[in-house]
């Protein structure tokens, strides 16, 4: 497992790029220019490195919290890409995203810290 931190961040990374821009830009049909493609690559890079540095730092609880939380981030931008019109739709799917993934990183590591203080106790 621990050859592959890199490969599972970088594909982590890359399907969050990926489902970002297919979301705006093709389920949309909004042109998208070179900041929108640089704040989404800024973006999935974040995310690729939490999911490595959890992995490395053996945070599993927390990086299956986060992992969830991407999940149901995208789901979430997804349908409220396909059931809001216009611009308003797409503004509530990207804040979704940024909001679940911060949201379910930061209870993943509240999580984790707890499951290791309790370990530390008995």
């Amino acid at each position: 497992m621990e050859r592959h931190l890199g490969k599972i961040g970088l594909f982590t990374g890359l399907s969050t790029l990926v489902l970002l821009i297919v979301g705006v830009r093709t389920i949309s049909g909004v042109e998208l220019g070179w900041k929108n493609y640089l704040a989404f690559s800024v973006f999935a890079l974040t995310v690729g490195l939490i999911a490595l540095l959890l992995l490395f730092y053996k945070l599993r609880i927390a990086f299956w919290f986060f992992m969830a939380g991407m999940v149901i981030s995208f789901e979430e931008f997804f349908r409220s890409i396909i059931t809001i019109e216009g611009e308003l739709g797409q503004s509530i799917g990207v804040l979704s995203v940024y909001i679940f993934s911060s949201f379910s990183l930061g209870i993943g590591l509240i999580v984790q810290f707890i499951s290791i203080l309790m370990k530390k106790n008995h």
